[in-house]
């Protein structure tokens, strides 16, 4: 395993990451501005990923990879996998919001019995090991088989495979209906909806037309006094005041401490920082 993540540079729309003993270049859509660092240092990278206009895209390896590594970022150590996608099983920018979900459920678990949390589109994971770190008992929803199974890589990984954690294989909002039809009720959570999906039976998802009806059916399998709600995304338009309206609108957040603003990444000089969706949060004014 090799220490860390760092945002090398940015620019004319790529980064330039080193991920453990790897370097890449990868698209980075909101970086308008020009690199800072000489063409002969990007020149240098071990991969660089081309999107497709169909989807997806491919890795043009400049040195062999391994097939994945593990890398430790945000107080987790994480498995690595380049995909198809660009995807490489971790994003970065949600290394602040981990400390918070670790911190916020360390409180709930102080002030009592362990909150139990729902992880929606949860992906390879890190909140939900964020979450068990803090104490909580979480089930972790996603409708790729794969990615769940890599989240349970994760959690072997950063010993927490024997903590209370539910690893799901499923749409989101039908689960969440059964979940409701079962009675079941959660003291918090996580969601980062993606932009479009679709489901094991050809569920289709859009998130400017599913996402209101997703945060109504979140709301009731909430408990009566949530510990807290985390809601993030990487689509165009959701700004951080979009999706604090949204969660406004829906939750009473009477005696609740909410804020929102924008994820991003730092480059590794502590210079730029580069923008990367969004969130909106709140917790019980009691949580530190």
């Amino acid at each position: 395993m090799t220490d860390g993540y760092a945002l090398l540079d940015s620019g004319d729309g790529r980064k330039l990451e080193r991920v453990g003993p790897v370097l890449l270049d990868r698209q980075a859509t909101a970086a308008f501005w020009r690199p800072r660092r000489p063409r002969a240092e990007w020149d240098k990278v071990d991969a660089y990923h081309h999107r497709s206009d169909q989807g997806g895209g491919r890795w043009e390896l400049r040195r062999a990879l391994p097939a994945s590594w593990d890398v430790e970022y945000g107080g987790l150590t994480l498995r690595i996998k380049p995909t198809g996608f660009g995807h490489l099983g971790l994003f970065a920018e949600h290394a602040d919001a981990w400390t918070w979900l670790r911190e916020t459920c360390r409180a709930a678990t102080a002030r009592g019995a362990p909150p139990q949390v729902l992880n929606l589109f949860a992906y390879t994971g890190g909140a939900t090991l964020a979450c068990a770190q803090g104490g909580a008992s979480v089930c972790h929803v996603d409708a790729a088989k794969g990615v769940v199974d890599w989240a349970r890589e994760n959690a072997a990984l950063n010993d927490l495979a024997e903590r209370p954690l539910r690893w799901i294989v499923d749409d989101v909002v039908e689960f969440l209906r059964r979940e409701e039809r079962r009675g079941r009720a959660y003291d918090g959570v996580v969601l980062d909806p993606p932009s479009f999906g679709r489901g094991a039976r050809g569920q289709v998802w859009k998130i400017e037309e599913s996402v209101g009806a997703l945060l109504d059916q979140t709301a009731r399998v909430l408990s009566k006094t949530p510990a807290f709600v985390f809601f993030s995304c990487h689509s165009p338009g959701f700004t951080p005041l979009v999706l604090e309206n949204l969660l406004r609108e829906r939750f009473d957040l009477a005696g609740c401490d909410v804020a929102s603003g924008e994820m991003s990444v730092a480059e590794a000089d502590g210079g730029r920082r580069l923008p990367a969706g969004a969130f909106a949060r709140f917790r019980r004014a009691s949580s530190p």
